[in-house]
């Protein structure tokens, strides 16, 4: 039995143990009774009590594990369990309950994210599980466990928009210059990061970066930029009927002054793009507009 195993145990302590907390902020009374179970499941894993967890189960109870193993009843768990006790030792546990929802009086399902951490200190195994729990005789048990693969939460989607974005960019018009510019996703996928920089000769001169993610708040795309003179802003990127976007910003400069701006970004083509920088303001002072310039993708 590998570590991978072990984030059934995880499934069981969000339901009877490490989930409390989140369980506790719903009033539904039908919460605390499932709460109850929760020193007796935490004693028994604790003592590698594999008989005592398994009694946690409905005797004809299944569960299926991220690995897409099946185990059919009490005495399946039960020894399950014992080799991963057997094999394993000092695990540690988190948990994140996404939701418990009841149907009916004496059922609930619930749903989250397990992690199971080895004294080692390696990664820790991960999954999504989904609980459907019965009352019988008083007492709540596990009738149905299923793991699913983990998959970070992302806001990509939001994100999308900006697809075309991603890859080099490069506006060769200066004299003398290169600006250049890579748009990448973060390893979560969670932001689109911009990375800014100047060829001078045979020199490329860092000229900042961009991040660029979803505010689920204001239901907006919004970025923040950082100078490689400490200087720094944030702003809003918003997409326009005609297919371009106008993209707000409020900087604090390295001297401490504050500037602002309106940049509209067009897409001429699907591997070139201008922008032009309009309405600017220093400390409330107006200031000239940019040229418009273009840049293209660079293959």
């Amino acid at each position: 039995m590998n570590l991978s195993r072990a984030v059934s145990v995880v499934s069981i302590v969000a339901t009877f143990g490490m989930g409390v907390s989140a369980l506790a902020a719903d009033p539904d009374p039908r919460q605390a009774e499932l709460t109850k179970v929760a020193s007796t499941f935490v004693e028994a894993f604790q003592n590698g009590d594999a008989k005592a967890i398994a009694a946690l189960w409905t005797p004809d109870a299944d569960f299926i594990d991220v690995e897409g193993r099946v185990l059919r009843g009490r005495d399946a768990i039960e020894k399950d369990f014992a080799e991963l006790f057997s094999e394993n030792k000092g695990l540690k546990v988190r948990i994140e309950v996404a939701s418990v929802k009841f149907v009916g009086p004496e059922m609930a399902i619930e749903d989250g994210t397990t992690s199971v951490l080895a004294p080692d200190g390696s990664l820790p195994s991960r999954a999504h599980y989904t609980n459907v729990l019965v009352k019988k005789d008083g007492k709540w048990l596990l009738s149905s466990v299923r793991e699913a693969p983990y998959v970070p939460p992302s806001n990509q989607e939001f994100l999308h928009p900006l697809d075309w974005t991603i890859g080099e960019w490069a506006d060769t018009a200066s004299e003398g210059h290169e600006a250049r510019a890579v748009f990448e996703w973060s390893p979560d996928r969670n932001f689109i990061i911009s990375l800014r920089a100047v060829r001078v000769n045979d020199t490329f001169l860092d000229n900042g970066t961009q991040r660029i993610g979803w505010d689920p708040a204001a239901k907006q795309i919004r970025l923040w930029n950082f100078e490689p003179d400490g200087g720094f802003g944030e702003g809003t990127w918003t997409p326009q009927p005609d297919g371009s976007w106008i993209v707000k910003t409020n900087s604090v400069l390295q001297s401490g002054q504050k500037a602002s701006a309106t940049t509209v970004v067009t897409r001429v083509d699907p591997d070139t793009v201008t922008w032009q920088s309009k309405d600017q303001t220093l400390d409330g002072k107006p200031m000239p507009d940019s040229p418009v310039v273009t840049m293209k993708r660079v293959n």
